[in-house]
């Protein structure tokens, strides 16, 4: 009993009895445990409590659709359960024939059906089907409305780059209606002296501050301003630790080490893990995992799964200015401004008012004008394709069928092309046809959950006086956030401060150094999965509370909300041999992108290897244009 006392008083010293933009969600004693999950029913069973799972959406266009909520998870489960291995005979045949479907709304399925729309002038019909409530897959946003500021964060997808300004991805943006030198961003305006602030919570402007907490022996915690400046001067951790990372950093690591992708300098880093990689250079591998354990964390995983050419994948995307500080922009909500934009640009309607940074940001979706009868280009949101497959022999077939759920109800289509720009993980289960060869290279993706928190502060004083606005951290949930000015044609006050509200993103990912890629992927899930939403609740407020208490930092007064984006398979985790192949096998993902097969064609980011919008694009264009230069007539 005192027990249970002490746990009720601790819960409400962190605001958990508070009813602000949350709920009270289900006990977690309710939910299945994470062995149960290794069951392939029991996901099913464990997200039938539905929102209590899936937690408080926020307000606006996306409250309803915050990462895979419970509804998308149990409709996708069905699918990896066999539900749909035979053919529904009770499925409702719409009638309808597309040139082209494509299967997957992020931005790689819409950017691939404005190049359809594009590139036919219109004159081909394309349909999109998204198995979520809102477009945009990864590429969404939260909002919160806090003491009367509205407030966004991203779900996933966050910024974007200054591209050469010839570039394709320059005339992409062109397409759209995104001009970055519209971007002016709000300007300091605290009486309170000034320190750096960045335009995404992933830019870490200088200084950064390091927490060193329990598992470095540290209770209370302990804060150092920039380490590396600093020479790691008081920082808790072994001199011979400090020489080693002191020691890298002057090497400049992160310098060319090979002239172009696919040459044997490439090719070995390919051949190699980041950690292997990170050894060659001098550093022991309890240094890499105790400090390092994020090297690579834009892949979802750890450095001692990942391919040594995933440390430098992204130079390939090229761009003018590449630096965060001021070559990075980002929409108030991440790169859900980007998919808004693309929508805007296929169906003018689909938002109301002009084509503006403004409008576009601000107004609210038009869901009625996303999939009416008879306009050229519809989004058809909901809808879960289960099957896809030729109507006979695939290279021979006149169209293809394809079967999807929405609304509890089963339906199917015809298309004469289809681009599938959904992940690995369904898309291998969906194509109904297809060959053992494209199966066998599909067994090599592996892929790693995330989850995006995003917590609305009624102000961010807590990180002010600790003298920064950057935090990174190597224990709990996530391992870094930075507080960032946003742009204003959102309506935000043109001005910040350390009193300004705010949200403090947290990308939480889920690596088990030392277990083999696949294992760690389903470890993560286990836990995204098995946790419910308020024991992730408390964690974020215990964790921001044994970080930022000694700054001033009250849980129950100052977090205004919590929203999670639980992403079961956001990262593709390319191993070593993914990017150029081994043992004089080709890369797997080349023979997906080398053709289409029969009339389908396939895109997403997986196939690039690299997670960034730019791949999903590029990968969505060069899908189309397979499909246009081969299969539609």
């Amino acid at each position: 009993m005192a027990d249970s006392k002490r746990s009720e008083s601790n819960d409400k010293s962190l605001g958990m009895d508070r009813r602000i933009c949350r709920r009270d969600f289900l006990n977690s004693t309710l939910l299945a445990s994470g062995s149960l999950l290794l069951s392939p029913l029991a996901p099913n069973d464990l997200l039938a409590q539905g929102k209590d799972w899936t937690g408080y959406g926020g307000v606006g266009d996306y409250q309803n659709s915050n990462g895979n909520t419970a509804e998308v998870m149990d409709a996708g489960h069905k699918i990896r359960d066999h539900v749909f291995d035979s053919a529904p005979p009770n499925a409702d045949d719409t009638g309808e024939t597309f040139d082209c479907v494509v299967v997957g709304g992020g931005i790689s399925g819409l950017a691939g059906a404005l190049f359809f729309h594009d590139q036919t002038g219109g004159k081909q019909s394309c349909l999109v089907l998204e198995n979520h409530p809102m477009f945009g897959g990864e590429a969404k946003r939260n909002e919160f409305m806090v003491d009367g500021q509205r407030l966004m964060g991203p779900q996933g997808s966050d910024h974007f780059q200054v591209p050469y300004p010839y570039s394709f991805m320059a005339r992409f943006y062109d397409l759209i209606g995104i001009d970055r030198l519209q971007f002016e961003y709000q300007t300091w305006g605290s009486s309170s002296p000034e320190i750096p602030l960045g335009r995404t919570f992933e830019a870490m402007p200088s200084p950064v501050g390091y927490y060193f907490g329990r598992k470095f022996g540290q209770n209370p915690g302990k804060w150092i301003v920039d380490p590396w400046k600093n020479q790691f001067k008081g920082a808790p951790i072994p001199a011979s630790m400090k020489n080693e990372l002191l020691q890298w950093r002057e090497r400049d690591a992160k310098a060319p080490v090979f002239q172009y992708p696919g040459d044997a300098a490439s090719r070995r880093l390919d051949s190699m893990t980041i950690e292997e990689h990170l050894m060659e250079q001098g550093l022991s591998r309890e240094t890499i995992r105790t400090m390092l354990p994020d090297e690579g964390g834009g892949f979802g995983l750890g450095p001692d799964v990942l391919s040594a050419y995933t440390s430098y994948a992204f130079e390939e995307l090229h761009s003018v200015d590449d630096t965060p500080e001021t070559g990075w922009n980002a929409f108030p909500g991440g790169n859900c401004g980007i998919a808004r934009h693309i929508v805007k640009t296929l169906i003018p309607d689909s938002i109301a008012g002009p084509h503006t940074l403004s409008a576009i940001c601000e107004n609210k979706v038009n869901f009625a004008a996303l999939d009416r009868r008879g306009q050229p280009a519809r989004v058809r949101l909901g809808a879960t394709v289960v099957r896809v497959e030729h109507q006979g022999q695939p290279n021979r077939s006149p169209f293809v069928w394809i079967t999807y759920t929405q609304g509890g109800k089963v339906y199917r289509l015809k298309a004469h092309s289809v681009v599938m720009a959904g992940g690995c993980w369904s898309t291998k289960l969906v194509v109904r046809d297809l060959p053992a060869t494209h199966r066998e290279a599909y067994a090599q993706f592996y892929r790693s959950p995330c989850l995006m928190a995003n917590v609305a502060v009624r102000n961010w004083r807590f990180l002010y006086k600790l003298g920064f606005s950057s935090a990174q951290w190597f224990e709990g949930l996530g391992c870094f956030t930075s507080v960032h000015k946003v742009p204003l044609f959102s309506g935000a006050p043109p001005t910040i401060g350390p009193d300004s509200p705010t949200v403090i993103t947290l990308k939480v990912l889920f690596s088990s150094p030392g277990k083999p890629i696949e294992e760690q992927g389903n470890l993560g899930r286990m836990e995204l999965l098995s946790t419910s939403y308020r024991d992730y609740e408390r964690k974020i407020r215990e964790q921001l509370t044994d970080m930022f208490s000694q700054s001033g930092f009250d849980a129950s007064r100052d977090i205004a909300g919590i929203v999670l984006n639980r992403w079961g398979h956001a990262y593709v985790n390319p191993q070593p041999g993914f990017f150029f192949g081994k043992d004089g096998k080709p890369a797997p993902r080349e023979l997906l992108r080398a053709a289409p097969f029969g009339r389908i064609a396939f895109a997403n980011t997986d196939l690039s290897a690299t997670p960034d919008h730019r791949t999903a694009v590029l990968e969505a264009h060069r899908a189309v244009g397979q499909l246009l230069d081969q299969v539609i007539t």
